[in-house]
C-alpha cells in the first residue's frame, strides 16, 4: 500500500474538493511585497509596493475575474510602498506609505478615477504622516489608524471624499503600525500590528473597534499577534490572514486564517493560507476574498501568487477528522503554487 492512498480515501477526494476554500487565480504580472488592495467596480486593484529587485514602483494592476487575467492600469504618481487603499464613492484612494526606504513618512493622498484611468492631483493630505498604517470605508467616510512616523503613530482620522477635508478623531487606543483593518455594519475594525517598525518585531494581537459616534472599544484578541496581515469583512464576519513574525516555521511567516465572529465576540481558525505570506492586503469580490502578491519569507521576498478563499464554501461530509484532515493537507500541497523570488536586505 506504500505510495497509494485506501479506496476509501479516494472516494472522499471530490466531497473534500468542494471544501476546500481555496482556489488559485492568475498570478501577478509584477511580483511584490508590501502593497495596497482593494476592490472597485467588481475589478481587484494591486498597488505599489516593492519588487523582486527591491525598487520601490508605480506599478498597479487590475483583476478582472471575468477572463481571469490581469491588466496595467495609470501608474500611481509616485513610487510607493507600505501605503494603504480603500474605495468610496466610486474612486479609489491610496493614502500615506514611503516612497524611500523609511525615512520620510508620506500624508499624501492619490485619488484614481477607473473610467478615466487617471490619478487625480494630490487631495488634501492627512493631518499625521504616516507608513504602514491601515484604511477601511464606513458610511461613505475613509478611516485611517495607525502606521509609523519616526515612532509609532495612534492618531486616527476620518476623509470625506466629497468634501476632501480631514476630521480627526480620538486616537486608537494602542498604538501600531502594519495592522490589518475593514469595515463591517458601521463599525472600523483595528487588528493586529506591531509596535516597532522592524520585521516581525513585539507583533500584538489586539483587537480593538470604533464605532462612529460612539467610540472605541477593545475586543477579544487575535489567537496570535502577527504584524503585516491582511484583514477583510465577508459573510458578516472579520477575517484575518497570514503575517510576519511566526518563530515556529523557518519562514517567519504566518499561514494563520482566523474568523471572527462580532455576534459572539470570538475568534475561529480557518483552513490555513495555501501560501504563506504577509505584505499583503485583501480585496472582496463577489463573496469571496483574493489575497494578490505579498512576502513569502519574513523581511524582503516577492510572491506573484494569487490565492481566493471562500468564506462559506460547499458543506464537506461530516466526521471524517483523520482522513479529512490528510487530504486537505494533501489538496493544499498539490493546488498550492509558490513563486517566490528573494531580494538582499534592508527588512520591511
Amino acid at each position: 500500500m506504500s505510495g497509494y492512498l485506501p479506496v476509501a480515501a479516494l472516494l472522499l477526494l471530490p466531497a473534500l474538493a468542494q471544501a476546500v476554500p481555496w482556489s488559485t487565480r492568475a498570478p501577478l504580472d509584477v511580483p511584490r511585497q508590501e502593497v495596497a488592495v482593494a476592490e472597485l467596480g467588481g475589478l481587484v486593484y494591486v498597488i505599489g509596493g516593492f519588487d523582486g529587485t527591491g525598487s520601490i514602483v508605480t506599478t498597479v494592476e487590475a483583476y478582472d475575474p471575468a477572463s481571469d487575467s490581469w491588466s496595467t492600469k495609470a501608474p500611481v504618481p509616485v513610487p510607493i510602498h507600505h501605503t494603504t487603499a480603500t474605495a468610496a464613492n466610486g474612486k479609489l484612494y491610496v493614502i500615506g506609505g514611503w516612497s524611500d526606504f523609511f525615512a520620510t513618512a508620506l500624508s499624501s493622498v492619490y485619488e484614481y478615477d477607473p473610467v478615466a484611468d487617471s490619478w487625480s492631483p494630490p487631495k488634501a493630505p492627512m493631518p499625521t504622516p504616516r507608513g504602514s498604517p491601515a484604511a477601511a470605508e464606513v458610511g461613505g467616510l475613509v478611516y485611517v489608524a495607525g502606521g509609523w512616523n519616526a515612532g509609532l503613530v495612534s492618531d486616527f482620522a476620518a476623509y470625506d471624499p466629497t468634501a476632501d477635508m480631514w476630521t480627526p478623531l480620538a486616537p486608537m487606543p494602542t498604538g501600531r503600525n502594519h495592522l490589518g483593518a475593514a469595515g463591517l455594519a458601521g463599525k472600523f475594525y483595528a487588528v493586529g500590528g506591531r509596535t516597532d517598525l522592524g520585521a516581525g518585531l513585539n507583533n500584538v494581537a489586539t483587537v480593538e473597534v470604533y464605532e462612529p459616534g460612539v467610540g472605541w472599544g477593545t475586543l477579544t484578541p487575535l489567537p496570535r499577534a502577527r504584524g503585516g496581515l491582511a484583514l477583510a469583512s465577508a459573510a458578516s464576519r472579520l477575517f484575518a490572514f497570514g503575517g510576519e513574525g511566526n518563530d515556529d516555521i523557518p519562514s517567519g511567516v504566518f499561514p494563520d486564517v482566523d474568523a471572527y465572529d462580532p455576534a459572539t465576540n470570538l475568534w475561529a481558525p480557518r483552513a490555513p493560507m495555501p501560501t504563506p505570506r504577509h505584505g499583503i492586503g485583501a480585496a472582496v469580490l463577489a463573496g469571496r476574498i483574493h489575497i494578490p502578491g505579498g512576502g513569502p519569507v519574513e523581511g524582503f521576498g516577492v510572491s506573484a501568487e494569487h490565492e481566493v478563499f471562500d468564506p462559506e464554501p460547499p458543506a464537506s461530509i461530516p466526521a471524517i477528522p483523520l482522513a479529512g484532515a490528510a487530504l486537505l493537507g494533501l489538496a493544499l500541497a498539490v493546488t498550492g503554487r509558490v513563486r517566490r523570488e528573494t531580494i538582499s536586505p534592508p527588512r520591511s
